[in-house]
């Protein structure tokens, strides 16, 4: 919802694999809440320790997602069901809403339906979405290698 520590991970998980695949040309990721409580702050500090003992780069700063996000984008992933209402909202037609899907729908060896926030839990909920992420993030390049024939 912030934007500093699932969304963010998302980020720096997803566009660390796509680098490494060498297929930085073909996608840009971006990162964004659905509120603007934290706009401008890095990743929180304890997602950004996870993340390095991973060796996941740290990028981007918080933001608030906007209608113009929707246009833009190809795909909005949200991690929970609250954020995809709140991304929906942006789109009041529902025009756009094709493009939102919840993250936990490409992931491939967990079940969970959201990526639980871990900023109130301990350090087994870090690792936690980490794992979920990164799960969800291969597969999600995956798939859309396949689609666009790269």
């Amino acid at each position: 919802m912030g934007n500093i520590c699932r969304s963010p991970a998302g980020h720096c998980v997803l566009q660390n694999l796509v680098n490494q695949a060498d297929l930085a040309d073909h996608f840009e990721i971006e990162s964004a809440g659905t509120i603007g409580f934290h706009i401008g702050a890095a990743p929180d500090n304890r997602m950004q320790q996870f993340m390095r003992a991973r060796d996941i780069p740290i990028i981007g700063r918080s933001r608030q997602i906007n209608r113009s996000d929707l246009e833009y984008y190809d795909l909005i992933l949200a991690m929970d069901h609250d954020n995809y209402a709140g991304a929906c909202a942006l789109d009041p037609s529902g025009t756009l809403h094709y493009k939102i899907e919840l993250f936990c729908t490409y992931c491939r060896n967990y079940s969970e339906t959201e990526v639980p926030d871990p900023y109130y839990g301990g350090d087994l909920g870090f690792e936690h979405v980490l794992d979920l992420i990164e799960d969800g993030c291969a597969n999600l390049i995956e798939i859309l290698r396949k689609q666009a024939n790269i």
